[in-house]
């Protein structure tokens, strides 16, 4: 707790460690293990485990400490039922409390920013009373024009699968149209572009590349599936959606593999392995899969990224030699590949990394660079959906 007091969080999240110094010296945050103090001081309770497992003792623990009764929103990532249930052993116990089912939707990489200025606020409750004293904490918010939906805890548990579900289906449906781009000689990029600006569409999550990733990514839509077949209703596109996602990372090899003939006993290096930019999350990351693919198809892969070294190393277990720097990634090999989307690898000096690789060729699974200008100084570049 000491630790985390100070900033030193076990995890990189972009101007959090800031954030948590200036708050702390302020008086407006603080750390402890003493889960009886704040039961008896604070009326609303934030409940944001990593994990549900421990959520029912933790609800009946306060409930039986605290001297009114406590309101407790579920902020961590649950099954749909959960507060309803808990609410029933409450009853059951002839224990006080208010359960509120309040979804978060912090990406990594910009969850601070997501935290400030929230896309909506979502309060699953059947109290009004519990409503009103929330909407107060979040004052600020509302007072900005946050919207604020008001449901039914089900309604409120469903809303976070339902939302990583979606926007899987649209980076596989323009993943999909990608493959077309590719045949028809047309850009997705471009085509993206004019998509997103639809209002109906939105351009944030309609981007071709590697796939969708993220820590809660796989665990939302595995519940929503699993919902769906408990109550006996199909989810075809979430399910075609998957499948597309599940096979992306065997479709880049297959392109890095034309480039090179081969990718048996051929050197790649890997520029990035955190799942987005501005994280050290590899869950779900598609570099981590490409990486995966590229060592089971006989590539000997080397990979750079700017923060996450240590989480990769957990996932790929010595499969892969680490770098310090991309230019040490991309020295002696035979394609060099763009694995996440860090802003900073345009900043690179593409003179040096030509000079450093043994045959001139990128692959951008993220089209984060300037197509025009890598082919204007003698790289074969491959991007996703471009011609």
């Amino acid at each position: 707790m000491v630790e985390m007091a100070q900033g030193n969080i076990p995890f990189f999240e972009k101007n959090l460690k800031e954030i948590i110094r200036r708050n702390v010296r302020a008086g407006r945050l603080a750390y402890s293990t003493d889960i009886e103090s704040f039961a008896r001081k604070a009326q609303v309770i934030f409940l944001a485990e990593d994990g549900a497992e421990n959520l029912s003792d933790v609800v009946m623990r306060i409930a039986r400490i605290a001297p009114k009764p406590p309101i407790l929103t579920i902020v961590t990532p649950v099954a749909v039922g959960t507060a309803s249930v808990l609410e029933k052993s409450l009853k059951d116990a002839g224990l006080p409390g208010t359960i509120v089912s309040q979804p978060m939707f912090f990406t990594d990489g910009c969850a601070v920013e997501d935290f400030n200025w929230p896309d909506r606020l979502i309060l699953g409750s059947t109290s009004n009373e519990a409503v009103h004293i929330l909407k107060q904490i979040f004052h600020p918010l509302v007072m900005r024009g946050v919207p604020v939906i008001v449901t039914n805890q089900a309604t409120a548990e469903l809303v976070r699968e339902s939302a990583t579900a979606f926007v899987a289906t649209k980076i596989s449906f323009i993943n999909e149209v990608a493959a077309l781009c590719e045949r028809v000689g047309a850009d997705a990029v471009s085509l993206a572009l004019a998509l997103g600006l639809d209002k109906k569409i939105a351009p944030r999550c309609l981007q071709p590349g590697a796939g969708m990733g993220g820590v809660f990514a796989e665990s939302d839509m595995d519940s929503l599936a699993q919902l769906a077949q408990a109550n006996g209703v199909p989810l075809k596109v979430l399910s075609a959606a998957r499948e597309v996602n599940h096979t992306l990372a065997d479709r880049l090899v297959e392109k890095i593999a034309v480039a090179l003939n081969s990718v048996e006993n051929k050197d790649v290096g890997i520029l990035g392995l955190a799942f987005k930019p501005n994280t050290n999350s590899v869950a779900g990351s598609s570099a981590i899969r490409l990486a995966e693919t590229l060592v089971a198809k006989g590539a000997r892969v080397r990979a750079y990224d700017p923060v996450a070294l240590a989480d990769a190393k957990t996932r790929l277990n010595g499969s892969v030699r680490y770098c310090e720097t991309a230019y040490a990634a991309a020295e002696g090999m035979d394609a060099l590949v763009v694995g996440t989307g860090w802003p900073e690898f345009r900043a690179l000096d593409f003179d040096r990394i030509k000079q450093l690789l043994k045959r001139p060729i990128i692959v951008d699974t993220k089209n984060l660079l300037d197509s025009v200008r890598m082919r204007a100084m003698g790289f074969e570049y491959v991007g996703v959906g471009r011609g």
